[in-house]
């Protein structure tokens, strides 16, 4: 099962993110964690949530989550293999974001049944999701890789890309990138500091959602 949000492309993921402007990125140690942590997210403003798979506990949370709140939008995150993307699925992810742009993760996630945001950051690796059909993509890690200014020379060639930045994004400096017409969302774990997951503060979780999406309008 899956939300009701009708992703089944790139183009209405990308419609989703835009209208989200922000995607939350959670890794978890608890999966028992998930259900407030979202609830507090959801009720600050949020409606797209990321959940890695770098811990064990990432798919039972997406599980969890999925039967929790049918209409949040889930992606499954550092998705790198087909396995992954086939637990993804079966979890009810509703998208796969990859942290890179394999060949074999490109081809296959043409045809899933769910849709990828593969992770690029050179102008070859965006070349070799435009000759699959992608348009739609994760730049990782953004800080790292230049910022707003590669952003902005990346997209010369390539205008027709759109991107989802993470990786050194803050709530501070969140609506300067979103003000590039090429940014759909931004993507960070500032909206969830493991110091507060850790102290159960799901109020300052909320807060903090509610603060950054009150600072973007």
């Amino acid at each position: 099962m899956h939300s009701d949000f009708g992703c089944h492309h790139q183009h209405d993921l990308e419609h989703w993110l835009r209208r989200a402007r922000v995607v939350p990125i959670l890794t978890l140690d608890e999966e028992t964690d998930a259900e407030p942590v979202a609830d507090a997210l959801i009720s600050g403003g949020i409606r797209v949530l990321e959940v890695t798979l770098r811990t064990s506990a990432g798919l039972p949370a997406l599980q969890r989550l999925r039967r929790r709140f049918p209409k949040l939008v889930l992606a499954a995150g550092t998705v790198r293999s087909i396995e992954d993307y086939h637990s993804a699925i079966d979890a009810g992810a509703d998208f796969a974001v990859s942290p890179g742009a394999s060949h074999t993760l490109l081809r296959y996630g043409v045809t899933a049944s769910i849709p990828l945001l593969p992770g690029v950051a050179t102008p070859t690796e965006l070349l070799k999701g435009f000759e699959f059909g992608y348009r739609g993509f994760k730049f990782f890690p953004a800080a790292a890789s230049g910022g707003l200014p590669m952003v902005r020379s990346l997209l010369g060639p390539f205008a027709e890309a759109w991107l989802v930045p993470t990786g050194g994004i803050s709530g501070e400096d969140a609506g300067t990138w979103l003000r590039e017409p090429n940014v759909a969302a931004v993507g960070g774990t500032w909206l969830v500091p493991e110091e507060r997951i850790r102290a159960r503060d799901w109020p300052g979780l909320e807060q903090l959602a509610a603060d950054t999406l009150r600072d973007l309008d």
